[in-house]
Parts: structure tokens; C-alpha cells; sequence
């Protein structure tokens, strides 16, 4: 197959190159900075710079490719105001110019990487993919407005009869993670965490090569129109934070922010490195995300690793980790 992936050199993206690479398809990954992405050409994965700005240019790219996994996009929370035009045009405007290019190329198969956030706060159940959030709640952050909108905007592609197949992550991690998420984990690893808050928020962890492999096996036989869940398993962040500490030979600092603080700390979030305190609270006090990968375990094969062992690769613990 000739595969073309938005969104390579992200900790998703070159886990989804990576693994079309190893059964010797051909893969283009769009990318910003082909200097920056020098590793996906050294996969074997031709390079070709796009900033998905434009329709046109995007569907020359794609003329001729056999599938499109568009995984580019902005993962943030509690972004500054200024910056959400960009993280709007970055998950909804290219989300747009992504299915519009693919229909001027006719691709007979477009995989979209949404996330499971578009559920919104799951209130401690395990939802599935008929499951519908409340929208009278307001949204989370952000960042969950617009993957919601651009979920929205694929939706309403497949009714128009788009081969659209949509897969929901849940919280990915692994090698090379430079999430907010990712780095409060390798600060706990390293025995720098200098406070814990927020602990109680729930979700599923998924390792982005497991979840490579779901987005592949959604390119290769998932349902034309349909959703899949590609959750790992569920852990609080307080219970992640202290498997990665214990992996490196540490302990979780002793200083607890408690929630309610927190709250009452939202203008003065600045001083502790969140410019968007209140939003990061929003995201995570008393919520949960929490959604099963039961249909995509049984239509894909979807299988995932248990959180340890995931932590273990990311921090090259005892285990040798994929180049």
C-alpha cells in the first residue's frame, strides 16, 4: 500500500510510520520541518514538507496513495487565550482541509485519530462508542472543544458518504513523549516531581505502538463509518506517577496539592508554570475519561500492555526498547 501520514513526527504519527515501515509499505509522512523528522526518513518513509495550509497542494500529495491517516493536531491544556486560533486551525481547520483534499483525490480510505476526550467527563462509568456527552456541561478545555468539533466535522463527512474510519485514543504514551502528561511522568521518574496535585484524575494509558497497531489494523479492515475506542488500561494519574517513580528508585515527593487549593490558586497560576490554571484544574478535578475498547478488540484484534510494562519501555527498564 502507499500510506500517507499527517502528523509523523509526533509520538503517534512515527509509532503509526514505524510499524507501515515494518510491513514494507510505502509511506509518505507529511511534515512541517523535514529537518526535524530526519528519523522517519531514515524508517524508510519518504518526507514531504506541508504545513496542511492548503487544500490543493495536500491533494497533489495524496493523488494516487491507497489510505490516509491523518494524525496531526494539538494536544494542550490550559492554553493561554492567544494561542487558541492556532490550536483551532491545528485540529479543526486541518481536520477540514484533510477530508477536503482526500475527497478531491479520491482516497478510498481515510483513518482519522480523534480522542476519546470528545466523551467529556465520563463521571466514572466505561462508556462506548454509542455513548453521547452532555453538552448542557460545557466543555473541559480547549483542547476538547475543538477535537470535539473536528469528531463533529468527521461525522457529518461519513453521513455525506466519505470512507471515513474514526479511532478515539485515550491518553497515549511512550518513548520520546514531550506531552505535559509525559512529563510529569519522567519527572517522577527522575526523582524531580517536585509536588503531586490533580491525582484523581482517571484514564485509560494506551503505549503508541498499541495504539499504532489499532490505527493500522483500523486503516487495513476497520468499518467504513464506524468509531473505535483504542483505550489502554485505566489508572489514576497519582497511581501513573508512582509506577514511574518506583521504576526509577524513587518515591513521589510528600508535598499534595489538594484540589480545592488549586482552585482558589487559578490566578495565580503563572507562578507555578500554568498560565491557564483554571483550565488545567477544569480538566482534571473530579473527572474521569474513561471508554472501552471492547468493539475494537473484538473487529481489529486491538490488544494493549498493562501500564508497567508500558513504563517500562518508555523509561528503558529492563527491556529493550524499539529504535
Amino acid at each position: 500500500m502507499r500510506v500517507v501520514v499527517t502528523g509523523g513526527a509526533g509520538l503517534v504519527g512515527r509509532a503509526v510510520v514505524r510499524l507501515l515501515r515494518q510491513r514494507d509499505d510505502t509511506v509518505v509522512a507529511v511534515v512541517r520541518d523535514p529537518r526535524r523528522a530526519q528519523f522517519l526518513a531514515e524508517m524508510g518513509a519518504e518526507l514531504v514538507e506541508n504545513d496542511l495550509s492548503g487544500v490543493a497542494r495536500l491533494s497533489a500529495i495524496l493523488r494516487g496513495a491507497d489510505g490516509l491517516i491523518h494524525a496531526a493536531g494539538s494536544y494542550r491544556i490550559g492554553i493561554p487565550p492567544f494561542e487558541r486560533d492556532a490550536m483551532w486551525d491545528a485540529n479543526v481547520g486541518a481536520a477540514t482541509r484533510a477530508f477536503d483534499a482526500a475527497d478531491a483525490a479520491a482516497i478510498p480510505r481515510l483513518v482519522y485519530v480523534s480522542t476519546g476526550n470528545v466523551y467529556g467527563n465520563t463521571h466514572g462509568r466505561t462508556v462506548d462508542e454509542i455513548y453521547r456527552r452532555d453538552l448542557g456541561e460545557g466543555f473541559l478545555s480547549w483542547y476538547d472543544e475543538t477535537k470535539f468539533r473536528a469528531h463533529e466535522l468527521a461525522e457529518r463527512r461519513i453521513a455525506s458518504g466519505a470512507p471515513i474510519v474514526i479511532v478515539l485514543p485515550s491518553q497515549v504514551y511512550g518513548p520520546g513523549d514531550r506531552t505535559g502528561f509525559g512529563e510529569q511522568l519522567r519527572l517522577a521518574h527522575a526523582g524531580r516531581l517536585r509536588y503531586r496535585a490533580l491525582e484523581g484524575v482517571r484514564i485509560g494509558l494506551v503505549h503508541a505502538d498499541d495504539l499504532a497497531q489499532g490505527i493500522v489494523a483500523s486503516l487495513d479492515r476497520g468499518r467504513v463509518g464506524e468509531a473505535y475506542n483504542l483505550s489502554g488500561p485505566a489508572a489514576s494519574l497519582g497511581e501513573a506517577e508512582e509506577i514511574a517513580a518506583r521504576l526509577g528508585g524513587h518515591r513521589l515527593p510528600w508535598l499534595r496539592l489538594p484540589d480545592g487549593l488549586l482552585r482558589a490558586m487559578t490566578p495565580l497560576g503563572s507562578l507555578i508554570g500554568q498560565p491557564n490554571l483554571r483550565e488545567v484544574v477544569a480538566a482534571s478535578s473530579g473527572v474521569t475519561y474513561l471508554f472501552s475498547p471492547a468493539k475494537a478488540e473484538a473487529e481489529l484484534g486491538f490488544t494493549t500492555r498493562d501500564v508497567e510494562t508500558g513504563f517500562r519501555d518508555t523509561f528503558g527498564v529492563g527491556a529493550n526498547r524499539a529504535a
